[in-house]
């Protein structure tokens, strides 16, 4: 299946694309490093974690940092997200075609985009350039992927999880929702804490509330709101 992205333009060092690189196989990275360089692009740093990568830019910006899904650091995708993004760079997602959660995942962090670690190296050259411009990139493998493993990216909830997850993301405080099902507020707790963990096992965390009420639209738990209903002190 073709990505459909488009050619690198050929650089000019007002158009240079900065570039940071997160791996931890030595021989990606160097892999990576030589086809950025031999596409015109200038590599600021390459690291085997995030962390390393933070570090060794010493504040300086790139445009696109290119990451991989799983480092043998034990560090958690939303984490690596986070961490290289903070940099004020975009982030895009290089990564083997299996990881569907970790994929998701990686995009609700705010990753740009991702591109297959099986697709050739020119096709992984345009979608830093595309990422570079602030294109969006055509991610149909991702997109079917993830749209064929629905009961797997569903978080499965009980009855009474779901009561709990409809209540309290419409806006209701945790002690009114145990009011309303007859349940003790710590009862109530550990329900939320359960969601909270089953989003987490299918690739959508949900840490706020806020979140929660994202994942109960998406879910079909609650109905989809109007953007300004997203400020309701929820």
């Amino acid at each position: 299946m073709s990505h459909a992205l488009p050619d690198p333009t050929p650089s000019t060092p007002e158009q240079s694309v900065r570039v940071g690189i997160v791996d931890d196989h030595e021989s990606v990275r160097l892999g990576l490093q030589a086809a950025c360089e031999n596409s015109g692009y200038e590599v600021l740093f390459a690291a085997a974690t995030a962390q390393a990568l933070v570090d060794g830019l010493a504040g300086r910006a790139c445009d696109v940092i290119v990451l991989d899904l799983s480092l043998g650091d034990g560090s958690l995708v939303t984490d690596n997200v986070h961490l290289v993004a903070s940099t004020g760079s975009a982030v895009l997602v290089h990564s083997i075609a299996d990881r569907v959660a970790s994929v998701r995942e990686a995009l609700a962090a705010g990753a740009a985009g991702v591109i297959p670690k099986s697709s050739p190296t020119t096709t992984v050259m345009a979608a830093v350039a595309s990422v570079a411009r602030g294109d969006v990139l055509n991610n149909l493998e991702w997109a079917t992927a993830i749209d064929a493993d629905r009961d797997f990216a569903r978080a499965q909830l009980g009855r009474r999880e779901r009561d709990v997850l409809h209540l309290y993301a419409s806006g209701l405080p945790l002690k009114m929702v145990a009011l309303q099902l007859g349940i003790a507020h710590s009862t109530a707790r550990e329900y939320l804490d359960r969601i909270r963990v089953k989003y987490v096992e299918v690739g959508r965390p949900a840490p706020t509330k806020v979140d929660l009420l994202r994942r109960a639209v998406e879910d079909g738990i609650l109905p989809g709101l109007d953007a300004s209903d997203g400020d309701r002190g929820v």
